[in-house]
């Protein structure tokens, strides 16, 4: 038996990236997945191979959001598990005397108030359907500073968490446990996006992770689907570091050492 047998999960931007690969995981696991994003090929694709469903979804908008839990709902008849995983980290957020107020306020619609929503919508769904798990995708760079800003991106996740904490202990005695996801660095099409045209900034990044290396998607799913299973029945309001020992490092070792 998978450690997610019977649950029905609700994974935004599974299109691909961390999404795409907890969408598998959870799949194997055994659950029951609604892959929502707004790549419709992409997402398609990855519901069709876990024998999942697509829903196209703008997580911004409030409508979309109720509609992507009710077919959730409609499709596998219940809702245990919604990670709130969709995200963007646009090249224009940068230094915060450099990035512009538009540019600002989409990276907090897409990664704060886009979780704020899910939660408000998901939460409101697990408690009719006897409790369940929430699991949003913060950052490592919700609880360390970085000289190589994103300012909007780093504030959005810092958001994400005390978010998350707050809503872990109000909703601990109702049966719904939330928890922070906070992935170090990680091989998605994100970060390769960010550092392809400046490998230098992502060496000065690098050499910061003890490990020596970027997670992988694959690794982080790992984490969700964790925190997804009642093997994590007693967790809940955490900070869940996924991020090679990075927020612990103040030199990191040599290799050999």
């Amino acid at each position: 038996m998978g450690r997610l047998d019977g649950k029905v999960a609700v994974i935004t931007g599974g299109a691909s990236g961390i999404g795409r690969a907890s969408a598998r995981r959870f799949a194997a696991e055994g659950a029951k997945v609604v892959v929502a994003d707004l790549d419709e090929a992409g997402g398609t694709a990855v519901a069709t191979e876990i024998a999942g469903r697509f829903v196209r979804a703008d997580v911004t908008d409030p409508a979309q959001v109720a509609a992507m839990y009710d077919q959730a709902i409609d499709a596998f008849g219940g809702l245990d598990v919604c990670f709130n995983n969709a995200g963007i980290s646009p090249p224009d957020d940068t230094s915060i005397l450099t990035t512009d107020l538009e540019a600002w306020r989409r990276v907090q619609d897409v990664n704060l108030t886009s979780v704020f929503l899910c939660c408000q919508a998901g939460i409101a769904r697990l408690l009719e359907h006897g409790g369940g798990s929430v699991i949003n995708t913060a950052s490592f760079v919700a609880v360390l500073g970085a000289a190589t800003s994103q300012i909007s991106y780093t504030a959005s996740k810092g958001g994400v968490l005390a978010l998350s904490r707050e809503l872990g202990v109000q909703f601990a005695r109702r049966g719904v446990r939330v928890n922070a996801l906070c992935p170090g660095p990680v091989n998605t099409p994100l970060l390769q996006e960010l550092f392809a045209k400046d490998p230098g900034r992502a060496a000065r990044r690098l050499v910061h992770v003890p490990m020596g290396r970027f997670g992988e998607p694959e690794e982080v799913a790992a984490a969700a689907a964790f925190l997804a299973s009642d093997d994590a029945s007693f967790i809940t309001a955490t900070t869940f570091l996924v991020d090679g020992g990075i927020h612990a490092a103040y030199v990191t070792p040599l290799d050999g050492e």
